[in-house]
């Protein structure tokens, strides 16, 4: 059985083989907020596919890669992962909110860097203004997934995580894991 794919095409332009995708947003960064125009019906942006589609997509070890925005779609995976593991040591909302916002904004290789884990799939940026957009997309793409993820793990009665969330963070998409080994 395949993965679930990204369904966006609309990709304005590309670093390397990644979409640049646009989507909602209230984190500063290169990709300002869909436009209400560019909403037709409710449509998910490329944050709300990654989180929609997330507790199927884990369970893979094969992805077959359709299009540019698949790429931005297994890095949220693989980030969500992260923050997941993250959150299972938090005990409240706003705890939670803090250590994503950290894991966000803390140092992370990008297509080309020698640690990064998926170069294979990923184009090195061609320059380095390449590279710093790219550093600047994926950092508000994290951003921007760690808070919508918050909201939907913790509960807003109780302030607590949700078990149906946390038990995803041992999962591991496709054998891969953005950190270190051993971390």
């Amino acid at each position: 059985m395949p993965g679930y794919h990204s369904k966006l095409t609309n990709a304005s332009r590309k670093i390397g083989n990644v979409a640049f995708l646009t989507f909602k947003t209230k984190v500063r960064g290169p990709v300002t907020t869909m436009s209400p125009e560019d909403l037709v019906d409710n449509e998910l942006d490329i944050i709300d596919e990654a989180l929609f589609n997330f507790k199927a997509n884990v369970f893979f070890k094969q992805f077959e890669i359709q299009s540019d925005s698949d790429r931005v779609l297994i890095y949220l995976t693989l980030f969500i992962t992260e923050c997941l593991k993250k959150l299972q040591k938090c005990t409240s909302k706003d705890q939670a909110l803090q250590e994503v916002y950290s894991l966000a904004v803390s140092k992370f290789d990008i297509p080309g860097d020698v640690s990064f884990p998926l170069n294979t799939v990923y184009a090195k940026p061609s320059t380095l203004d390449e590279a710093n957009q790219m550093r600047a997309y994926f950092n508000q793409l994290r951003q921007e997934t760690g808070q919508r993820l918050v909201e939907r793990v913790f509960d807003k009665e109780t302030n607590k995580p949700s078990k149906w969330w946390i038990c995803f963070a041992k999962r591991k998409f496709m054998d891969i894991s953005l950190s270190g080994r051993g971390q």
